[in-house]
This record gives C-alpha cells, sequence and structure tokens, in this order.
C-alpha cells in the first residue's frame, strides 16, 4: 500500500535497534530506526523512557519516504522519540544515528574539526545503509530522502545538503579556521532544521549551493543558537523563497527535544528545561503535525 501525500494512513510504530559500520572512520555506532508496521504496540521501557512500540516488528507492505534525525551535541537520538514514533505511525521510515564521540555518553570530540568532518559521513552512511545493506532496502522511496537536525544537527543537515563550513579557530590545535570539505550527498531531498546551529557557515557563498525546500523552526527564546544563526541560513542558500521559516513564540533550545519524564525534569538538567510558561507537550503536538505537512509537501 503506497503512501499518497493527501492520504494519511495510519500504522504502528515499529521499533528496532542496528549497530552501523563507520568504514572511513573504522568503528560502530548505534541507530535507533522506528518505522510502519501493522503489529501493535505495546509499552516497553527503554532506558529511563516509557514509549509505545512493536519491538523488532516486521515491516508493513509498501513504499515508504527515508527521515534521518541528526541529534545535538552531546545529545542521545531518544530526545527525538516522540517525533520519529509520530512519523513512523504515518509512513515513514525514519533512523536517529548515536553520532560517535558526540553524543550523551561519549562527547570527546565535541569542539573539534574532526566532529564537523565526521558528523555529515555519518549521515551518509546511514543512508548507504539504508539502501544498500539493509532489510529495508526494498521498501524505501530512494528519492524521497530527508533530513531532520535539531542544534548541531542543523549543521549537519546544512553540510550534508550541499553547504560549505569553516571552522572555528578554537577547534583546531594552531587555532586557525579551515574551510573544511564535505561531500554533497545529492539524494537529500528537503532539510527540517530545528534551531539550528549554523556559525559554520558563515562566510560569503557557504550555502549558495544548498537548493532544496528547508523547513527552519526557532525559538524565540534561545539564547543558545539564537536569530542571527537562521539569517545565515536566510541570508545564505540561493533561493530563500524555498525556506519556510518559523519561529516558536516563548520557545526555547530544547524545546525541540521530546518532553522528558517528570522524574528527569530538573533546573540543573538544562534539556528538560523552557522558557516560563512554554507548554513543551503542546507544542509537540503541533510540532510533529508541521513537520509532517512539510515532508508530505515537499516530496
Amino acid at each position: 500500500m503506497q503512501i499518497k501525500k493527501d492520504e494519511r494512513q495510519s500504522f504502528y510504530a515499529g521499533c528496532q535497534f542496528v549497530d552501523i559500520e563507520d568504514q572511513e572512520n573504522e568503528h560502530v555506532f548505534p541507530l535507533l530506526i522506528m518505522y510502519p508496521t501493522y503489529k501493535e504496540e505495546t509499552v516497553e521501557k527503554i532506558g529511563p523512557y516509557t514509549i509505545s512500540v512493536a519491538q523488532d516488528a516486521p515491516l508493513s507492505d509498501g513504499l515508504f519516504p527515508l527521515v534521518i534525525i541528526s541529534h545535538g551535541d552531546g545529545s542521545t537520538p531518544f530526545a527525538y522519540r516522540t517525533i520519529a514514533q509520530f512519523l513512523a505511525r504515518h509512513g515513514f521510515i525514519v533512523g536517529i544515528p548515536q553520532h560517535p564521540f558526540n553524543n550523551r555518553e561519549n562527547n570527546t570530540l565535541s569542539g573539534t574539526i574532526g566532529n564537523l568532518k565526521n558528523r555529515p559521513t555519518h549521515i551518509r552512511t546511514v543512508i548507504d545503509w539504508f539502501l544498500k545493506e539493509s532489510s529495508f532496502s526494498p521498501s524505501i522511496k530512494s528519492n524521497n530522502i530527508s533530513l531532520i537536525g535539531h542544534s548541531m544537527g542543523g549543521y549537519t543537515a546544512l553540510a550534508v545538503a550541499g553547504g560549505v563550513p569553516t571552522s572555528f579557530p578554537s577547534e583546531s590545535p594552531d587555532q586557525k579556521p579551515y574551510c573544511l570539505s564535505v561531500d554533497h550527498d545529492k539524494r537529500v531531498q528537503s532539510l527540517i532544521l530545528l534551531a539550528p546551529a549554523t556559525g559554520w557557515f558563515r562566510e560569503r557563498g557557504a550555502l549558495e549551493d544548498v537548493n532544496i525546500p528547508i523547513l527552519m523552526i526557532t525559538g524565540e527564546k534561545d539564547t543558545i543558537t539564537p536569530s542571527f544563526h537562521g539569517e545565515f541560513v536566510l541570508n545564505g542558500v540561493s533561493d530563500a523563497e524555498r525556506v519556510q521559516h518559523i519561529v516558536i513564540e516563548n520557545g526555547g533550545h530544547f524545546s525541540f527535544l521530546s518532553p522528558f519524564p517528570d522524574f528527569m525534569k530538573s533546573p540543573t538538567f538544562l534539556p528538560s528545561q523552557d522558557p516560563e510558561g512554554f507548554n513543551r507537550k503542546e507544542f509537540h503536538e503541533d510540532l510533529q503535525n508541521t513537520i509532517l505537512d512539510f515532508l508530505l509537501r515537499s516530496f
């Protein structure tokens, strides 16, 4: 059964974990996958999170678009679990890699040129795996591949889509900026940028080769990637009319993360915090639908 853009079919969310081999850097990293299935979900406890999924269920018959989500600096795939689950229920195959050495468990490459180079490679490796090596391959619409990137994941998405980053002096031992070469992956057909970190594209012409539909959503009260990050995108891409930009009133940088369980919420755990009066749970219901509408329109 094929998913048409005017037809919202409902599936259950299948869920599985695989290890992906990054041959270029000779290490393995985990990939969280959510996908459409006909098997009913059950409530599973995965780490600190309770989530309704059909663990290791078979993939539904049909052809489905592919969405890859790139997490932020020092984050985890689980921080985007509700968006992935929602898209899987609406007929998308979603992969969330855990970026090696830039995640919650091991963040040793944060703030380095190595990280700027590696992150786009991880995305390309994941797309290759989905299209060429996985059991999902026959069921993926290879001309419908989108990236969602939050914060540092926004950097990653833009770099994959043709952006030419320049490192900051602090990111290399010799304290000099470098223009970095990143392979442009033309299989990616659209981008969703959530509070993107874009300072690496500050040089003139850095984003002129990015010419695909972009949904960019930023938070009014974001102090980590404030409004000038969005300006780099709007002023840098070759056709600003292909960018749909939404500013979330009273939204913060971490408001884009899936709501945390109450026992994890604490003023000392910044990812769980929002500007005063902001309702993250309600916002995510809107956010999911906004993302879905954009994806269905951008095919």
